[in-house]
């Protein structure tokens, strides 16, 4: 098992359950052996004899291997990996590990941005629906954790990320989705043609059974509509469509083709944003697909009160409104932010570098964005874009941390206006992760 985090520990105790000999390896030499091996034993929730290695990978322990088993973040290129393949060592991805070792049907959700609010929204309907229901992937609980609970009767939820569909083989959800598609990750798939082709990976083994949802107003996704296995059903948010879902005047319309019922009108929703109404759109294609009736359907939607760190309301204080966006990882998903704010906003941006571009993102501020506050690795790299696209220089601030952000935003704005933290970047490098930033963002506001 490559990779220590939560998955490849998950993954490691399904190994040993299924009585494989397992070596756990960690290129972080700065890790600790023992600790991650208590993890190891803590999840299985007994003593196990997995291996843990860190650091360099002795040679006797490659030549000895019969399976590599990858956890997300360990890019397919990489020297190591080149080098078990080169020892003709089987390569596979701990969600195909999963789906393997589980049962029941898959129901699963990709694209650049939505996936986490569809997938979540997609469980809790299927939940009100079906008696055994797992939620798991790149939502944060790991499929390999609860394969082996599975009976035959099981319904898994799963969100993929495109990192996740690189080493999939046989994985066929019943029913899939693609959300959109963005630029996103080209620091680690290299080229758009390249993204663009590992997350249509998601219907490669779907038959005319199964099912695919797909985003009309995605031109990408339009097109691979043409030629995808299984039914495909279309969802817009901008035109009336004959056949699928569609938002039209603030209602979210399901067609059939011959008739039209309305699924919800969108004064009735929790959510703010269209991005949000086509994340519904999302969900309630692949829950119709899977048998849910439509009285569940609407009850769960309209109860349904979003995900932490999407848009998320963390409070009111003196008249400004504090919005936690910290999954605006990129910054297609941080323009939906933007789009949804009511106020006027000072905004909270920048952070890890992925090779994005920000000038589209500047532009959709639309009068929006009084101040435009910027942390980490990319904060020049987008004030210099901001300048570009006539932003006013004295309307930029660069900050040392997050902490300094929250100060000068609490600073600068009145009565009336919103902070956004939507950095349209990864949290890496002063973050563990996105989750960690935005519950940080949420401290530094109540505190």
């Amino acid at each position: 098992m490559f990779g220590s985090g939560i998955s490849g520990i998950a993954a490691a105790v399904l190994l040993e359950e299924l009585n494989a000999e397992v070596i756990l390896y960690d290129g972080n030499d700065k890790l600790d052996a023992q600790e991650i091996k208590n993890k190891v034993n803590e999840k299985a929730g007994r003593p196990c004899g997995t291996k843990v290695v860190v650091g360099e990978l002795p040679k006797d322990i490659i030549a000895s291997l019969d399976l590599v088993v990858l956890s997300p973040g360990i890019p397919c290129d990489l020297p190591l990996v080149k080098e078990f393949k080169a020892h003709g060592i089987e390569i596979t991805g701990e969600i195909e590990l999963a789906y393997m070792a589980g049962k029941g049907n898959v129901y699963a959700i990709t694209g650049t941005n939505g996936k986490t609010t569809s997938t979540t929204l997609l469980g809790e309907i299927m939940k009100a629906y079906f008696p055994e229901v797992y939620v798991v992937g790149n939502i944060g609980n790991p499929y390999t954790s609860v394969a082996l609970e599975q009976s035959e009767n099981a319904v898994t939820v799963a969100e993929i990320s495109s990192f996740q569909l690189e080493t999939i083989k046989t994985f066929r959800p019943h029913a899939c989705a693609i959300t959109n598609i963005t630029p996103d990750h080209l620091n680690r798939h290299h080229s758009m043609e390249e993204y663009i082709r590992v997350k249509k990976l998601i219907n490669m083994n779907q038959t005319a059974s199964d099912a695919i949802v797909l985003n009309y107003e995605d031109e990408i996704l339009r097109e691979f509509g043409k030629e995808a296995k299984g039914q495909v059903i279309f969802f817009s948010s901008r035109r009336k469509l004959e056949k699928g879902l569609y938002y039209e005047d603030g209602r979210v319309v399901i067609a059939n083709g011959s008739t039209e019922s309305v699924l919800v009108n969108t004064d009735e929703l929790h959510l703010l944003g269209l991005h949000n109404f086509e994340n519904i759109m999302t969900a309630v294609g692949i829950a119709l697909f899977a048998g849910v009736d439509i009285e569940t359907i609407r009850k769960v939607v309209r109860d349904f009160r979003g995900v932490e760190h999407r848009i998320e309301f963390v409070g009111e204080i003196d008249g400004i409104r504090y919005y936690n966006d910290s999954k605006g990882t990129n910054p297609d998903a941080a323009i939906k932010a933007i789009q949804a704010m009511n106020r006027p906003t000072l905004l909270i941006g920048g952070g890890y570098d992925k090779e994005s571009s920000y000038e589209e993102w500047i532009n959709s501020f639309d009068g929006k964005v009084k101040k435009l506050v910027l942390i980490g690795q990319t904060k020049e790299k987008i004030a210099q874009a901001a300048l570009s696209c006539g932003f006013p220089e004295k309307d930029i601030v660069l900050c040392e941390d997050l902490r300094e952000a929250v100060d000068v935003c609490k600073r600068e704005a009145r009565s009336g206006d919103a902070v956004l933290l939507s950095p349209a970047c990864a949290s890496w490098g002063q973050f563990d992760n996105y989750e960690q930033r935005g519950r940080m963002f949420k401290e530094f506001v109540r505190n």
